[in-house]
């Protein structure tokens, strides 16, 4: 049996890792911890075989904030996740799985990422995550394994972030777009079979799960739409309209780009010698919707 701690209690990840895990009472005892405090210094770590990092800060309005709150996510998500893992290695925790993100390569040009593409932040929030990732692979050996994911945009029922937004659209809207372009997403019950993986075959190392399918956005709005019941009609000929919406500063220009530009993995990145896509983008939609 393995012993897995979750950082980040109640969090929308270390949650379903820890639900799909218990799945399987007979191979793996999980715990979670809260990081909210300083508590998580005092707790014995000894006697587990894997750290799942999972807390940090996610979905920053980069665009309008504090230097106060520029400081408070390099805290959290680098400083901790550094602190946390130092605690794992020097306690005798085999494994440390830290969630990294695609927000690493966010400032490249790139709209196909490779295995050459060189990660570079395009601001506070994902350089706080890059400085964990960077820093965390220099601390591996061959007593220390470290596991770094970093997945696309996460979603499922239940999830935060874009696609939530792009949901409420898809139920509302009578007509949508109709855009061409590509998108990794990785749907929350793939993730959960990928970092089980990653604890039975003692991995360590860089990896990219992702679907195994492009997403394209108004294809996805219809499949929304379809779930719930809803009739959208995807319109051609906005390309100029969201062209121009991605060139505007700030907020929308920065949501428009998330929904309709393009940003993926090369798919071959993200192939494992074992299956954990156990959900198409089809099934998937209809889990998180249904």
């Amino acid at each position: 049996m393995k012993k897995i701690l979750i950082t980040g209690a109640n969090s929308y990840i270390g949650v379903s890792v820890e639900n799909w895990l218990k799945m399987n009472p007979e191979s793996y005892s999980v715990d979670t911890i809260d990081m909210m405090d300083g508590t998580w210094k005092k707790y014995d770590f000894s006697s587990y075989d894997v750290v799942y990092h999972v807390a940090g800060i996610a979905h920053a309005d980069v665009g309008n904030v504090s230097e106060e709150t520029k400081q408070l996510y390099y805290e959290v998500n680098t400083n901790l996740a550094i602190e946390v893992a130092e605690k794992a290695k020097n306690e005798g925790v085999a494994q440390f799985i830290f969630m990294s993100s695609m927000i690493v390569y966010s400032g490249c040009k790139e709209k196909m990422i490779t295995e050459q593409t060189v990660p570079k932040a395009l601001n506070f929030y994902g350089d706080s995550k890059l400085q964990a990732d960077l820093k965390l692979q220099s601390m591996k050996n061959n007593n220390f394994k470290v596991v770094i994911l970093r997945p696309p945009m996460i979603y499922g029922k239940g999830s935060k972030g874009n696609y939530p937004e792009l949901a409420k659209l898809a139920t509302k809207l009578p007509i949508f777009p109709k855009v061409s372009n590509k998108r990794s997403m990785l749907h929350i019950d793939n993730l959960c079979e990928f970092v089980k993986l990653m604890i039975d075959n003692e991995e360590s190392g860089v990896f990219f799960p992702q679907n195994g399918e492009y997403t394209v956005t108004s294809t996805m709005v219809k499949m929304i739409a379809n779930a719930k019941g809803h009739k959208i009609c995807l319109i051609s000929g906005f390309g100029w309209a969201v062209n121009l919406m991605m060139k505007i500063p700030g907020k929308i220009g920065g949501l428009a780009t998330k929904a309709f530009g393009s940003s993926v993995y090369e798919m071959s990145m993200s192939e494992y010698k074992e299956n954990y896509r156990v959900r198409t983008l089809n099934e998937s939609i209809e889990l998180t919707e249904g």
